[in-house]
């Protein structure tokens, strides 16, 4: 029989599934927060000139680089699955004046196929405004995925390649020295994005010679695709079901006693 306490009990119960939900989530948050702590590794100071010689970079991790303008300009870095990166990027103009006025500078990212990605948001292309001494890019990718349909470009876990370049400068200008930096940053999408699947391997390319292809894969290692905060969600909503159709079954049955038979029936 239904009673108010067992309707206090399953509320209670509701209550404390929630709980559990929230405080999971708390400690994947704070774990993220404990592993950012620890002592990184000095940061890049040079950068490639092609694919197969891109200076491998962590997430979160500023790497800078010493150039002439006209150069081509390779930084590699790791995404994994549910993560939506954004590449920044910034161009410190040469001091001459003929490199400062009229250039134009762009930010590209390539996957591990070296397929371009599209920006969902952000300044690809900029051109340095009159007696400007730097120019900031940036590009947001779409989120990682663990698998794709064959034919679709969608962003894969593995390596991206950072490709920074001036579009448009004035011919006297090339090869004037200018300094570039670039820092990867990435927010998690959540299992709102993620999708049944996984690769038999990350798209993780050999870099070259001069950095390590290790060197490219994220300090905490790969994430193995089959797990998302998804999981949970739906496992605290199939109980906070049952638990609803456990209440709703006590309001509607009532006390449980039969109703009086009219006499003479």
């Amino acid at each position: 029989m239904c009673t108010t306490g067992v309707l206090s009990r399953v509320a209670a119960l509701g209550a404390t599934v929630l709980l559990t939900l929230a405080g999971t989530a708390g400690v994947a948050v704070a774990s993220v927060a404990a592993s950012g702590d620890d002592e990184k590794p000095a940061a890049p100071t040079e950068a490639g000139t092609s694919f197969r010689t891109a200076t491998a970079i962590q997430q979160d991790q500023e790497a800078t680089a010493d150039a002439s303008t006209g150069d081509y300009l390779y930084w590699a870095f790791p995404a994994d699955i549910g993560q939506r990166p954004t590449v920044h990027a910034t161009v410190e103009l040469p001091e001459a004046a003929s490199g400062r006025s009229g250039s134009t500078w762009q930010v590209d990212v390539y996957d591990g196929l070296r397929r371009h990605q599209a920006c969902r948001y952000g300044t690809q292309t900029k051109a340095a405004a009159q007696g400007a001494g730097t120019v900031e890019l940036s590009c947001t990718l779409r989120t990682v995925k663990g698998w794709a349909e064959p034919w679709a470009n969608d962003p894969l876990q593995g390596t991206y390649y950072v490709r920074l370049t001036v579009t448009g400068l004035d011919a006297d200008a090339l090869g004037l020295p200018m300094k570039a930096s670039t820092k990867v940053t990435s927010n998690d999408a959540g299992g709102a994005q993620a999708v049944d699947g996984a690769l038999a391997k990350p798209l993780v390319p050999g870099i070259g010679t001069r950095t390590a292809a290790v060197s490219s894969e994220p300090e905490d290692g790969w994430a193995s695709g089959w797990w998302s905060s998804r999981w949970l969600w739906t496992a605290g909503g199939g109980v906070l079901a049952a638990l609803a159709g456990v209440g709703g079954y006590c309001l509607t049955r009532g006390s449980g006693r039969p109703s009086r038979v009219p006499a003479g029936i």
